[in-house]
């Protein structure tokens, strides 16, 4: 078996044992993202991805900055959780993993 193959599995299965191990978890694959903003809070850079024909923006935070994925495909890990913008409740999704498809 090809180390390319291999990457593929262990990945595909690393998603899925989040998934078994968090039932609230969603894994969705080959997304287009149509907008990635980045921008530093404190020590962390929260990034925020908004998809093609998903109106809910998906958030998550690194120490770092990134490659922006503007345009790219992505599969990504996530879970459904609210924020309190200007005391309105508004859904996002809290990504815990995200990978170039």
């Amino acid at each position: 078996m090809s180390s390319t193959l291999k990457k593929v599995l262990t990945n595909k299965n690393a998603a899925q044992t989040l998934l078994k191990k968090h039932e609230n978890l969603t894994h969705s694959e080959n997304m287009k993202v149509v907008s990635h903003v980045q921008r530093e809070t404190d020590d962390w850079i929260i990034n925020t991805l908004m998809l093609d024909n998903i109106d809910v923006p998906f958030k998550y935070k690194r120490k770092k900055h990134y490659k922006s994925l503007q345009g790219q495909r992505v599969n990504l890990t996530y879970y459904p959780d609210t924020e309190l913008i200007a005391g309105f409740s508004i859904e996002v999704m809290s990504v815990v993993r995200t990978k170039i498809s």
